[in-house]
């Protein structure tokens, strides 16, 4: 659930005029508040018998367009089944949820996935575009690293152990666990987890203000990028 700064935020949007403190007041009085990240469990074990990409990212995050930077990184989901886990792709310019996939395993096919699907919604072009991730076996695998130099996409990786180098993925994890899975005390499936997730990352793409946008959504974002561009005059 949102906090009362973002509720306000969307009231507004939708032409309901309302203060922050208002929100804050009715919020206590039905027992809600905003949701809360918790500490995230480690799922990517570095890979220390193949030489590291260079970090050519920095910690800096900003982008000054799309796909001219990704940032990759996966997280766990508990079922009655074991567990579930789940790789996102993030356009650091608009931060869209540009790719994804759920599995029941933490094979390299996990992350492939998810890249297949960026590539194909992107389309492309992705000449200039950085792949951002951290250590982890799956990002650094032969498959995955072959299917980033065929696309023309330059490979950036962290350093161990530092959750800096790769704070916007983890970040967007923490808001996944926050918004979607922490509202159910068990999930029964990796189907069931997959549903919820497709749903969780249109509402993400579409619907969700962002704080870092300016209170838009990432579609907003992008939308205005396109049409900045269609609009600028062609030199002669």
């Amino acid at each position: 659930v949102y906090g009362a700064r973002k509720i306000c935020r969307q009231l507004l949007r939708a032409g309901v005029p309302v203060a922050r403190c208002t929100v804050e007041r009715l919020m206590h009085a039905q027992g809600l508040r905003g949701a809360m990240r918790g500490r995230p469990r480690r799922t990517t074990v570095p890979d220390e018998t193949s030489p590291r990409p260079a970090d050519l990212v920095q910690r800096d995050f900003g982008a000054p367009a799309p796909n001219r930077l990704w940032v990759a990184d996966l997280t766990y989901v508990r079922t009655w089944t074991g567990f579930v886990y789940v790789a996102f792709i993030i356009d650091a310019y608009s931060r869209a949820i540009v790719g994804w996939h759920v599995a029941s395993t933490l094979h390299a096919d996990l992350v492939l996935v998810a890249l297949e699907h960026a590539l194909w919604l992107r389309k492309g072009p992705f000449e200039g575009l950085v792949h951002h991730s951290d250590r982890g076996v799956q990002y650094r695998s032969f498959r995955y690293t072959e299917r980033l130099a065929a696309a023309g996409i330059a490979m950036s990786v962290g350093r161990r152990g530092d959750s800096y180098d790769n704070a916007l993925a983890e970040t967007v994890n923490g808001l996944y666990k926050a918004e979607l899975i922490h509202s159910k005390r068990v999930w029964e499936s990796v189907e069931e987890v997959e549903l919820a997730t497709m749903g969780w990352v249109h509402w993400w793409n579409t619907a969700r203000l962002h704080e870092a946008l300016g209170y838009c959504t990432p579609a907003e974002v992008e939308a205005t990028y396109t049409h900045d561009q269609d609009s600028a005059p062609v030199a002669s």
